[in-house]
């Protein structure tokens, strides 16, 4: 699932092509996704322009002239991607197309994304959204909001970033890379990460998800930027996927030591286990 560099990544993207442009077309190819299209969903967005984007988590939220917003998510394995022509393919599920002629497509295989409205007075109280914690580029995300989210908790630490209530838009991925750039181990209780463990977690996020962003996200199997762009941050992971490997840190250290990987509640971990306490 697309994680937050990944959704920044598609947010930038299509601020380019649909800020300030009025989509003239709007087509639903099918009336559900992940949940059921809202009602009138493409009358209701259709002849609007498109006053900015933004994102929430791993929420896309198109803001429009009327007052309304579209709140989007990838899902597994969906894409919003800038057409070059030809007719929609079969999983082409959602067509765009702006004054300029720009046509941009949601295309999702498997379903498991979704589009819905709501408003710029209730977004962020909508079931999606209202139990999300901070963001972790924000300022106000520090190692003492980060503390005491995890406070009490007696699950890893691993386990507690994937918590969309304690951090909003970390995955498997970046949980693992934080991780490792905090110089902690996975399978710490989250309630010890207090102090200075704390500020070098929030550090290491935070510079994890920007050296990311700035890549475009990591492209697995299905994200591209709007653009059809590959993501290349998939080739700085330090730690993740990378079992059996060297670790950088020791290597640097000429010291022989091999990233391991374990599984935390049936997702894949990966850590060095000497780097990591």
């Amino acid at each position: 699932m697309p994680e937050l560099p990944e959704v920044e990544t598609v947010c930038r993207g299509l601020a380019d092509k649909l800020v300030g442009r009025r989509l003239v077309r709007v087509e639903a190819r099918r009336p559900d996704l992940r949940a059921p299209l809202p009602a009138g969903f493409a009358r209701r967005v259709q002849g609007q322009r498109v006053t900015s984007i933004s994102r929430r988590a791993k929420y896309i939220l198109v803001h429009l002239e009327s007052g309304t917003v579209l709140l989007a998510h990838l899902g597994m394995s969906g894409r919003l991607v800038i057409a070059n022509g030809g007719p929609p393919g079969p999983h082409d599920h959602v067509i765009f197309e702006t004054d300029d002629g720009t046509e941009i497509r949601f295309s999702d295989q498997r379903r498991f994304g979704l589009m819905t409205l709501t408003s710029e007075r209730a977004w962020r109280r909508h079931p999606l959204i209202k139990e999300l914690g901070p963001e972790p580029l924000d300022a106000a995300f520090d190692g003492r909001t980060l503390a005491a989210a995890l406070a009490g908790k007696a699950t890893s630490i691993k386990a507690a970033l994937l918590d969309q209530t304690v951090v909003s838009g970390l995955g498997n991925i970046y949980a693992c890379e934080s991780l490792y750039g905090a110089k902690l181990s996975p399978r710490r209780i989250a309630r010890s990460c207090t102090g200075a463990r704390a500020e070098r977690l929030v550090r290491a996020v935070r510079s994890v998800l920007i050296e990311a962003i700035a890549a475009g996200g990591s492209s697995l199997r299905d994200h591209v930027r709007p653009s059809g762009e590959l993501g290349y941050f998939q080739h700085r992971w330090s730690v993740y996927g990378r079992e059996g490997e060297p670790c950088p840190r020791c290597q640097a250290d000429g010291t022989a030591c091999r990233i391991r990987r374990i599984v935390q509640a049936g997702r894949s971990t990966f850590y060095c286990p000497r780097w990591q306490r």
